[in-house]
Formats: structure tokens, C-alpha cells, sequence
């Protein structure tokens, strides 16, 4: 069995931990059998915390206004307190002397009495922990908690006692806050628990440890002196990083813990070692000599920011050095992005890496921040590193790619002809489809142990072919039109999902299914097909997983959209067979998998879109029908705290179709409360995979190659967690922080495809791998948000004046005009005006609007062969009156405009004729 096959096996197994509902738990009944941990209390500044009184290690860190809640896992110190697991406060150190190997030592692998150091004044208290470092350690490490202003914080002092220079090519302080879910329900675990995210960027670089519940306030891990955050590493577990290994924590990582990390400060010594098969670091390794005698400080600072949305407030107001990308840190080659960065200090020089690959000019000042102009010039990973005069390295991380329709058209294409399969010998009946690929081979995956990855179902599954139909929902092609309505009409219907009968609609778990007796010889003699993920056929042809369902639904949506705007494009069936498709599969999945629709569902949002299509077709009944099966849902999520459950113990996939469907059924508390629990998982960093990433960390055991437990740079729930955020703000346009989250998420997305239009599943965050995963597996639900949400925003921010997300701008006088380069080209939000443009058909070359009288021109792109009109809808999410499209015939809630051979013009105003007040 290979090696990745057994960790996935491992791994899985870990899933099966859930969140207790009710009864004892394992917290409680550590607490009742181990020794108790005995703890000093302290109040600094506006925190209630506790030190371990044997090791001085955090025990406690809870705000005065929240005393109940603990951002680190105190309430674990029971079972926790043994040798072999970290804590805020302990310490790792790689070193050599000359000529000598990398040694590892750590302050929690083997504890011995601390010798307790002098306290008073701002020191609260100190220890020597040399002696927990283990035999041979060269250094002697001072530790020292501090009060500064208020303030708790960490200090090390590093002594070389050696007669020998020792260099450090590994230092690193465990941080260990509570993201443990084990043990709790949904309920618990957002009132107690925590995220962190890691904003990598050196000297600059700190943590935001935010709650799950996304309420205030949220915890600032800041560096103390020169303490950079040159790497986050995981702290691996035992059993991950090998008996020996002395940098572990013996913590369980299974889906309802993600494990914990290192603030990694040097990491040379990894990169030689651990990490030297790996793709290239967000930061460069380094080391550093102490010679005989010498010293080094190194700490961290524990702030409280108010809020989420007060965490880069609070950083400007520590001094910290703060960056802010517009329209976030992916730069599409035609985008003209903007980098705005306030500091104490004049910035000495910038520099870019690769070179070439970037250019970041000085574009002037601006309320106290230094505006810098963006442009892409390659291709992929780039790294810009500010220098200020002070000495302070700042590193902000982005990634270049090809304009976004050349990017739609490359994944079109690929997807359609590389991912193709037509294979009419096939003994699973799966050709004519597009299957889950394999970049490292270069290869279809026509088998896999867990059968779904190459059964077109499951997210996994699917993932191709929800990829190649959400193209066509802007970026139309006939030939890869016709191939879709073949799959459908050959292979979806008929074979994944049921045609006809009493389970008509139904959709399978997977056309691959393991029946060696069946298919002798059928299947690879090398993979390990003895787990639960090698399906039978009765497995497979199960119709009660409810999120099949809904990849199905948006297949017909977008053709029957097609179907409608585009004549001549679709040709096997007319617009009202695909309508009625996506309908009937809604009311299968009501009917046979009832029982996963008590949880949003992934790409759910694109059921609001069939019921809404459906009452602007008049189809008055079917409508109805959708509606009453979708509000039995909503009257259910309206009454629970936290309505975000999954397969899974805790996941981030079902609050977007919560959002949606709180918002249609008209309950505003509770979408608000959704929004706010989104953001408590999905943060604004100026690192381009952490910035929208909504968290996921064990989706790579169920569609990855390389399956594990691991923090997944965007995954589909980065796209799909930015929809309700792109609501949300157009519902409330001055909430910026909203905007500046959904466009890091749905930018995100597009990095996962590489210049041939290969989309991958996500990129592996662990630095001992930093490369994307070559399954293609789930990508095709994190494209189809993306094609789904693509739009173009003209704001007119506060600080930093008129700005484009997806867009690019030229200011005169009377007007501001907008160019979208978004790959869709088809909804445009004009900010202050609150008015949401979509079209259906056309596209926006251009958009002109005029605040003094609210007017927006929108020139639209020529007619041609299959769409000689634009259908334009216009919607005031903000304040009176609404806009009215000057010239065409409404239709379909919509204004139907007849295009020429040339660009046209056309008029949208205020329904009074007057001006708007800017929202």
C-alpha cells in the first residue's frame, strides 16, 4: 500500500471524532481522573489570564469583557498537562555548531523544573527553562512575562553559554490556542472556540485568533522587537512526524482539530531537512550565528482588537507596519491593482520576486498611507518585500495570473478535452463525461479507492463537470456546449441520475463503484481497496446524499439560461426541459435525501436562482412547489443558534445557502448572524492563499492525492463563503471590511488554475509540501461560485477615494468610469448609487456613472451570432428610487435591448429623474 494511502486511511479514521451532544465529556472526565494543574492569576490590561505555576506556561487568556470564554484550551490543562504537549510560552530551537548535524530541541518534550528568575516592575514573572531543552543544549533560554502598558507579553532571551558559535537555523514558539471542537456541540464550540489565521510577512507578520462565532474581541498576536514570521509550521503529531521526532504535540489533529502551530522565526534548518522537496517558502529560509557569549531577544505581544473588523484599526494603532491590496493580492495581468501600506517609517525600497514577475510603483500619499501602483507581468507566485528605513523587512504575497476571460477559456478548454472521457468500452457506463484528472500524471483518474473521485459524483467527484458547465454561464462556447448537453442526455440522466419512475430526479453517489467479482482484473492491484472509500455498488447507487443533488441542479440551470438568452447555442432541448430539469431535481433531493437538507448545501445558492427563474417564467405551480420545500428549510434554520452543520462535526460549506435563503424568507437577524460567523473563519490578510480563505483543513482525505489533515489554501469554500459576503455588502455598501473579504475569496479561487486550465482541488498550506494538490477532486464547486459571483465593484472608499474590485477606473470631474475585467464582464455594482447591474445576456465593456445625477451609461459589447440582445436587470439594494433602463422592452423582470454591429450605449436613471444620495 502506498504511503498516501495509508495516511489517508489513518486520517480518515480520525474523522470519525464528532461533537458530543449531550452527556460527560472527555474534557470533564479528564478533569475528574488527572492530577489537578495549579495556576496563578493575573489581570494585564484587559485580560484575565493564568500561568501554569510549574512551568509558567498559559493556562488562561480570557478578555474582562468575556470571562467565560478562553482563547487558549485552559479548560484542556488537565489532559494536556503531561510531557509532550506544547503551550504559549514554551519553546523550540534546531541548532549545529561547525561542522556539526541540526539538533532539535523543545521546552515541552521532556519537562524538568524551571529555576525561577527575579520578577517586579513590569516582569510578572520569569523562569531559566534551560533545562526542559533536554542533554547537550548549548544555549541558555530565559523566559519572562511582562505587563508593557497594559499589554501581556513574551520574551525570550537566547544566551550562547557555549565556547562555541552555534547557528540557529530553526527557533520557533508554539502557538496553542483552543480550536479544538472535539467534545462540543455546534452550539459550544462557536461560543468557546477559536481560529487563527497567520498573516506570513516577516517582520510585519502577526496572528489574528478570532472566535468562531465571529463576535469581539479577537486576539493579536504580534512580534515583540524583531521576531518575524518567517514560516508557520504545524506541530506535527507523533505518529505524523515519526517516534523520535522531538518537535511534536501529542494533541490529536482529526477534523474537529486542526492541531496546533509554530510561530516560526528561523527555518533554514527545516528547509534542508524536512522541507527541501517542497515548493518555494512564502518566505526565505534563514539562520543566524550566536557567537560565544552573545544574545538574542525574540517574543511575542497578546492584543485585543474590539472586533473583527477592528483588527486593522488596532494593528495601525500599535504601530505595526499594515498593508492593504486593492483589489486584493491576485493580479490579473489586465488589472491595475493598487498597494496601500501605512507605517512609522519611510519605505527604503521594494523589491519584487521574481524579478519581472511584478511592478510596484510609488503612486503618491494619501489620509496617511503610501499608495503604490500594481501591475502583473507574469505568471504565479510573487513575492514584494518593503523594506522601511528602520530596518523593517515586510513581505506581502500575490500571485500574477493571465487575464480572467483567457483564464475561463483555458479551463474550458481543458476541461472539455484533456478531462474528456469516451470510452464506449468503459464497464462502469461512464462515457461520454469529464472526469477528476491527475496533473502529476497527466492523466484521467479512471479508478481510485475512494471510488466517488472517479464515479462523477460527490464533490470530488464532480468537480470536472461542475467546471466546464459553470464556464458557459458567461463565457459561452458551442463546442463545449454540445459536449455537455451529450454528457447530460448520455450520462447524467439516465445513469447518475434517475430518469424516471418513483425516484425520478434522484441523483447516485457514483457511477464507479469496487466489484471485483464482477470485473475481474478491472482494478488496480497496487491501491488498497479494503476501506469503507471503496463503495459497492449498492453504496454507490445510493440516492440519499443530498449534496449530490445540487451539482446536478446548476448543470441544467446554465443551459437552460443558455437556452433562453442565447438562440442557436443550445440545441437538444429547449429552455423549458432544462428549467424543468433543474426543478425536479430539487424536489428528488426533497424526497430521497431528505435527510442532509437540514444542512445548507454547497452551490446551493443556485436553487434561489431556479426558483426565481421559474416565477419570472410563469410557472406559477412549479414555484410554488420549489418554495414551500425550500421554506420548510429556512422556518428550520431560523430557529437554531447556529445552523451550520455538515456531514461533518463543524464545516464552512452550508452558511452561504443558509445567507440565501435567510435573506429571501425575510429574516435579516439571522443572515447578519451568519455573516458575522463567516467572517469568524474567513479573514482579510495581505497574503493572497490566506486572504478570503474560508477555512478547511480535511477535504484532501476525501479528493486530494496527497490526503491529510492540513490547513487547504482556497478550497471551494473560499468562493463559496465570499457569495453571502458579496450580499451582504451590497445590502450595506459601507461595510468595506465585507467587500475586501468576498474579493480575496472569489480571487482566490482563480489561483487554483494553472496556465493550461488545469483546476486543482487546493494548494498544501504545510510548508514541507507548498505546491498545489494534482487532483483536480472539489475544484469544480469552488468555480462554480466564482462563475457565479464574478462582478465588477466601483466603491468610493473613504480613505483611499473612488476604486475598482474587478475594474479598472479613470476619475474626471463630473464622472468616474469603469472598465470590468472580472471574466463574466455581465453585473456591475455601482457602490454609492446601491445599484446591482446584471445582464444575461451582453456584456459590459464599459460603465460611466454620474454622481450628481445618479446616471450610469453602460456601453455593452456588439452583438453577435447567438446574442443579439442584452436582457439587463437593475436593482436598488440601497435607498430610493429605483433605476429604470432608458430604451427596450421589458421582459422577464428585465429590460431586453437589441444590440448592433457596434458598441452601444444605454441609460440607466433614477425612475424621478433625480440625482441619488450616495449609499
Amino acid at each position: 500500500m502506498s504511503s498516501f494511502r495509508a495516511s489517508f486511511l489513518a486520517a480518515a479514521a480520525l474523522t470519525g471524532a464528532t461533537l458530543s451532544a449531550s452527556g460527560v465529556s472527555a474534557v470533564q472526565k479528564a478533569a475528574a481522573t488527572l492530577p489537578p494543574v495549579h495556576t496563578t492569576q493575573f489581570r494585564i490590561g484587559s485580560f484575565a489570564l493564568a500561568l501554569r505555576s510549574d512551568t509558567q506556561t498559559l493556562a488562561r487568556l480570557s478578555p474582562l469583557a468575556e470571562p467565560a470564554f478562553d482563547f487558549v484550551p485552559g479548560n484542556r490543562e488537565a489532559e494536556r498537562q503531561g510531557d509532550g504537549y506544547a503551550h504559549v510560552g514554551d519553546i523550540d530551537v534546531r541548532l549545529r555548531t561547525a561542522g556539526g548535524r541540526w539538533q532539535d530541541y523543545a521546552s515541552w518534550h521532556a519537562r524538568r523544573p524551571i529555576r525561577l528568575l527575579a520578577s517586579g516592575g513590569p516582569v510578572f514573572a520569569a523562569a531559566d527553562i534551560s533545562a526542559s531543552m533536554g542533554p547537550g543544549f548549548p544555549l541558555r533560554i530565559e523566559r519572562r512575562w511582562l505587563n508593557v502598558g497594559g499589554v501581556p507579553v513574551l520574551r525570550f532571551r537566547l544566551i550562547n553559554a557555549s565556547d562555541k558559535p552555534v547557528e540557529i537555523g530553526g527557533l520557533g514558539l508554539p502557538m496553542v490556542f483552543d480550536n479544538i471542537l472535539r467534545d462540543r456541540t455546534l452550539e459550544t464550540a462557536h461560543a468557546q472556540a477559536s481560529f487563527v489565521d497567520p498573516y506570513i510577512g516577516r517582520d510585519a507578520g502577526y496572528l489574528q485568533v478570532t472566535r468562531l462565532n465571529g463576535k469581539g474581541p479577537a486576539l493579536l498576536v504580534l512580534p515583540d522587537g524583531r521576531t518575524p514570521l518567517e514560516a508557520y509550521a504545524p506541530l506535527k503529531t507523533p505518529k505524523e512526524a515519526g517516534a523520535n521526532a522531538i518537535m511534536t504535540d501529542k494533541s490529536p489533529r482529526s477534523q474537529v482539530s486542526e492541531g496546533f502551530y509554530d510561530w516560526t522565526i528561523a527555518s533554514k534548518g527545516f528547509a534542508e531537512q524536512e522541507w527541501r522537496s517542497a515548493g518555494e517558502q512564502w518566505n526565505v529560509p534563514s539562520s543566524f550565528t550566536l557567537a560565544p557569549g552573545e544574545t538574542c531577544a525574540i517574543g511575542v505581544r497578546l492584543v485585543q482588537a474590539p472586533s473583527i473588523r477592528g483588527i486593522q484599526p488596532t494593528l495601525v494603532a500599535q504601530g505595526r507596519p499594515v498593508a492593504l491590496g486593492v483589489p486584493g493580492y491576485v493580479v490579473p495581468n489586465d488589472v491595475e491593482a493598487s498597494l496601500f501600506l501605512r507605517y512609522r517609517q519611510p519605505v527604503a525600497r521594494v523589491d519584487v520576486a521574481p524579478v519581472g514577475a511584478m511592478t510596484v510603483a510609488a503612486a503618491g500619499n494619501l489620509n496617511g498611507w503610501r499608495r503604490y501602483a500594481v501591475r502583473g507581468r507574469g505568471w504565479g507566485r510573487a513575492r514584494v518585500t518593503i523594506t522601511y528605513t528602520d530596518g523593517t523587512a515586510q513581505t506581502v504575497s500575490y500571485f500574477v495570473t493571465k487575464p480572467l476571460e483567457q483564464i475561463m477559456a483555458d479551463l474550458g478548454h481543458f476541461t472539455t478535452t484533456k478531462q474528456w472521457f469516451d470510452d464506449a468500452q468503459d464497464p462502469f457506463r461512464r462515457a461520454p463525461a469529464i472526469l477528476s484528472y491527475d496533473r502529476e500524471t497527466d492523466r484521467i483518474v479512471t479508478q481510485e479507492p475512494r471510488v466517488w473521485i472517479a464515479g462523477m459524483s460527490d464533490e470530488g467527484g464532480a468537480g470536472g463537470w461542475i467546471a466546464a458547465v459553470m464556464k458557459q454561464l458567461d463565457n459561452p462556447d458551442a463546442g463545449e456546449i454540445a459536449k455537455l448537453e451529450t454528457v447530460i442526455d448520455k450520462t447524467i440522466l439516465g445513469k447518475l441520475q434517475v430518469a424516471d419512475g418513483e425516484h425520478a430526479g434522484a441523483v447516485k453517489k457514483s457511477l464507479f463503484y469496487y466489484d471485483p467479482a464482477g470485473f475481474p482484473g478491472a482494478y488496480d492491484a497496487a491501491s488498497d481497496w479494503s476501506s469503507w472509500t471503496s463503495w459497492p455498488k449498492k453504496e454507490a447507487d445510493d440516492l440519499g446524499r443530498s449534496f449530490n443533488y445540487p451539482h446536478v441542479a446548476l448543470g441544467y440551470w446554465v443551459l437552460y439560461r443558455l437556452a433562453r438568452n442565447h438562440p442557436g447555442l443550445v440545441t437538444h432541448h429547449d429552455w423549458r426541459w432544462y428549467l424543468d430539469h433543474a426543478r425536479r431535481t430539487i424536489v428528488a433531493m426533497m424526497r430521497d435525501a431528505p435527510y442532509y437538507t437540514q444542512f445548507g448545501q454547497m452551490e446551493g445558492n443556485v436553487f434561489v436562482n431556479i426558483l426565481d427563474d421559474l416565477k419570472r417564467e410563469g410557472l406559477t405551480r412549479d414555484a410554488a412547489q420549489v418554495e414551500s420545500l425550500m421554506k420548510g428549510r429556512a422556518d428550520h434554520w431560523k430557529g437554531l443558534a447556529y445552523p451550520f452543520g455538515s456531514e461533518m462535526a463543524w464545516d464552512s460549506t452550508g452558511q452561504p445557502e443558509v445567507y440565501a435563503w435567510m435573506r429571501y424568507f425575510g429574516h435579516p437577524k439571522q443572515a447578519a448572524e451568519t455573516v458575522e460567523v463567516i467572517l469568524g473563519y474567513d479573514p482579510l490578510i495581505p497574503h493572497w492563499g490566506y486572504n478570503g480563505n474560508a477555512r478547511r483543513y480535511w477535504d484532501f482525505l476525501y479528493g486530494g492525492k496527497y490526503p491529510r489533515i492540513e490547513r487547504q489554501i482556497h478550497h471551494y469554500g473560499s468562493t463559496n463563503n465570499a457569495l453571502p459576503l458579496f450580499e451582504a455588502f451590497r445590502a450595506d455598501p459601507k461595510d468595506l471590511h465585507l467587500l475586501r473579504v468576498a474579493y480575496g475569496g472569489l480571487m482566490g479561487g482563480i489561483t487554483n488554475i494553472d496556465r493550461d486550465g488545469f483546476g486543482s482541488a487546493a494548494f498544501h498550506a504545510w510548508p514541507d509540501r507548498m505546491a498545489w494538490d494534482p487532483y483536480s477532486g472539489d475544484y469544480g464547486s469552488g468555480y462554480f461560485a466564482h462563475a457565479y459571483a464574478a462582478a465588477t465593484y466601483l466603491v468610493r472608499d473613504p480613505e483611499f477615494g473612488w476604486l475598482g474590485y474587478g475594474g479598472n477606473i479613470r476619475v474626471a470631474s463630473d464622472a468616474v468610469t469603469i472598465q470590468p475585467r472580472d471574466g463574466a464582464r455581465s453585473r456591475l455594482f455601482v457602490a454609492p448609487a446601491g445599484l446591482w447591474i446584471t445582464l444575461e445576456a451582453g456584456k459590459i465593456a464599459s460603465a460611466r456613472f454620474q454622481p450628481s445625477t445618479g446616471i450610469v451609461t453602460l456601453t455593452l459589447d456588439p452583438q453577435t451570432a447567438t446574442t443579439p440582445r442584452a436582457l439587463v436587470r437593475v436593482d436598488r439594494t440601497v435607498g430610493e428610487p429605483s433605476y429604470f433602463v432608458q430604451g427596450g422592452t421589458p421582459e422577464r423582470g428585465g429590460t431586453a435591448v437589441p444590440l448592433t454591429s457596434t458598441p452601444q450605449e444605454i441609460r440607466l436613471a433614477p425612475a424621478s429623474g433625480q440625482g441619488v444620495r450616495p449609499a
